[in-house]
């Protein structure tokens, strides 16, 4: 058994010797396949911009004007509107003070500044106008008064109201204009796949980002201009409303004066 045990670690021995490096240098070396990994697509803003086709560049171009011009206006009503509401408080605060009315015509007759000023300045002309005319029409004054003052409200409002169609143009149209340039970019992104034979992810999403970015744009120059619209044009009521609550208490009071002199 001893006999047995020493030739198989014999045996071993030289196997380990001469059989595995001959099996090592036979064997093949195994190649290291290096892979290629393309460089990443930039899809930031400003790449997505300027790689997108002509039709989907004019319409970002526009719907990124019609923002700017949105804001401009909404800034401009914003300050117009808040000076007007201050200028209608000073008005009323003097006009119900007890100061005379011909001494507060005076101060505004050479330059209404305001709306309310305004409906106030016509009325006492028309009353003055027919006054110094002898009287003659007396009759009707207070109808011409009532009219005077409501063509100086329309007046007043239309001015209010001026620029606030763009607002509604670009709230209602600017989704569709955005939509119209992602559709445009997607036609376009199938017809690059169609040419290069390519559905891989890498290819597509460059073109659908494009896309979509002209809907992104569409959104950011939609939603405040309807936002802002709304708001106006609820705010435009109000001080329509507030002027013709003035017209009606001052039509009634000089109706008041002219039955007192008649």
């Amino acid at each position: 058994m001893p006999d047995l045990l020493n030739q198989f670690l014999h045996e071993i021995s030289l196997l380990l010797t001469f059989g595995i490096p001959d099996l090592v240098a036979q064997a093949p070396t195994p190649q290291v396949q290096q892979q290629t990994i393309a460089a990443p697509t930039d899809i930031s803003l400003w790449a997505l911009f300027w790689q997108a086709h002509l039709v989907v560049k004019a319409v970002m171009l526009g719907l990124l004007v019609a923002s700017v011009w949105v804001w401009a206006i909404v800034i401009d009503k914003t300050i117009l509107y808040a000076r007007t509401r201050r200028e209608m408080d000073r008005f009323e605060q003097s006009f119900w003070s007890g100061e005379s009315l011909e001494d507060l015509y005076r101060a505004l007759s050479a330059k209404p500044v305001h709306a309310m000023a305004a409906l106030f300045v016509s009325a006492m002309r028309e009353w003055k106008r027919t006054y110094e005319g002898g009287g003659k029409a007396i009759g009707t004054l207070n109808q011409r008064i009532e009219k005077v003052m409501n063509v100086t409200i329309t007046r007043e409002v239309d001015r209010l109201e001026r620029r606030l169609l763009v607002l509604a143009t670009v709230g209602s149209a600017g989704p569709f204009i955005g939509l119209f340039g992602t559709v445009w970019g997607i036609m376009t992104s199938f017809q690059s796949i169609a040419a290069s034979k390519n559905t891989s992810l890498a290819v597509v999403a460059p073109g659908i980002a494009e896309a979509l970015f002209a809907t992104a744009i569409g959104l950011v120059a939609a939603i405040p201009a309807t936002i802002f619209y709304n708001k106006f044009i609820s705010e435009v009521n109000r001080q329509a409303q507030r002027m013709e609550s003035f017209a009606d208490e001052f039509s009634a009071i000089l109706s008041r004066q002219v039955d007192e002199n008649s």
